[in-house]
């Protein structure tokens, strides 16, 4: 792990808010720096590496493939892990404990056919 990653498990780790961290988790093919299986959440964190050769357009492929299998995914910077370890470990809580999806404020859809129209 690097420093950053050692830095936010050092403050996930220990189940903020009941949310439950794992480190290094398998998904498939990739390995994510964080998971969060009670709302699908991968979280990456991105050092100086992300923005060399072909790891962008790499970092695009596997955030998209991990969408389509349903997973959220949040890509937090080393940097900002690195000026404040506290606040970035913080952020990633708050967005897992917000709910993903919100409730509409009309009334559920119409169905035709026992699908919604």
């Amino acid at each position: 792990m690097s420093l950053p990653e050692i830095l936010l498990w050092q403050r996930l780790k220990g189940a903020p808010e009941g949310l439950r961290f794992r480190k290094q988790h398998p998904i498939g093919a990739y390995r994510a720096d964080f998971y969060c299986a009670a709302v699908k959440l991968v979280i990456e964190v991105d050092g100086m590496a992300h923005d060399m050769g072909d790891r962008p357009v790499k970092d695009v492929a596997r955030t998209a493939a991990l969408e389509a299998e349903g997973y959220h995914v949040l890509r937090v910077p080393a940097s900002d892990v690195l000026k404040d370890a506290d606040e970035a470990a913080a952020s990633i809580v708050a967005y897992a404990d917000r709910p993903l999806h919100h409730p509409s404020d009309g009334p559920p859809p119409r169905e035709r056919g026992g699908f919604p129209v």
